[in-house]
């Protein structure tokens, strides 16, 4: 079992006068936050905004690149070639470094949002491509992907890689997640048992298969909207078994 675990949230997600999650609330609660960059999400003083609570919570900051798809949040099926996906990372991230340098905050990682998540783990050139452009901008700057067959490929080619499970998402029998178009609420209770089990080493798939997962971080998703309560309730049971939670960064120096 992992004694040591980052508990990560995608935030950030709100665009204009459209509120989306609770990011004063959901970011103190995790160890990393992934801020959406104007794509799929966001817009310059939401970024900002997520971009600053980042710092004051000391939680770690990282872009959180999706498809130009702002009706569909970026959860809709867009075809990119290998250098057009490491192009719209490199564009993504640059957006939001301009708000981390402006208050003297680091961004540690990158994540794909949605449906561009789904290309690097359908596509093997595109997580190739993503990983390396992330690289290209610094060899400690860390590429999230899923844990599995995806995240062990790209790691085996020298980037820096996080492997990421989801404590409220379904899982299908080879081990992809079910992205929800429209997140419904989900039972705190059972997203924390969940997250336990994804420490314990193992996942169940939606036939109730249980799957070995092998993670470094954990996801809540922000536009859920029960979020703060199931970030709390993996809190607290995590503390219960101790399992400590940590940035990225951290439980990476130990793996």
């Amino acid at each position: 079992m992992k004694t040591v675990i980052d508990l990560n949230a995608d935030a950030g997600e709100s665009f204009g006068r459209w509120r989306l999650g609770n990011d004063e609330a959901l970011l103190p609660l995790v160890s990393s936050v992934n801020v959406a960059c104007g794509w799929h999400a966001g817009d310059p003083a939401t970024m900002r905004t997520s971009t600053r609570l980042a710092a004051e919570a000391g939680t770690a900051l990282g872009a959180h690149p999706g498809l130009p798809d702002l009706a569909g949040f970026g959860r809709r099926a867009l075809a990119l070639s290998p250098s057009e996906a490491a192009d719209a990372c490199l564009y993504q991230y640059g957006a939001l470094r301009g708000f981390a340098d402006a208050i003297g905050a680091e961004i540690t990682h990158v994540k794909p949002h949605g449906a561009f998540y789904g290309l690097t783990m359908r596509d093997p050139a595109v997580a190739d491509a993503v990983a390396e452009a992330v690289a290209s901008v610094s060899p400690e700057l860390i590429t999230v992907l899923l844990a599995g067959p995806t995240a062990d490929r790209v790691a085996a080619r020298g980037s820096r890689v996080a492997r990421e499970a989801f404590a409220d998402l379904e899982y299908d029998e080879e081990g992809n997640i079910i992205i929800e178009p429209d997140p419904l609420p989900k039972d705190p209770r059972a997203c924390a048992d969940k997250a336990f089990g994804i420490v314990e080493g193992r996942v169940a798939s939606t036939s109730g298969t249980w799957l070995d997962v092998d993670a470094d971080t954990i996801c809540v998703h922000g536009d859920r909207p029960n979020a703060v309560e199931i970030a709390t309730a993996i809190r607290e049971r995590f503390a219960a078994e101790g399992v400590r939670i940590a940035p990225m960064r951290e439980v990476l120096s130990g793996r």
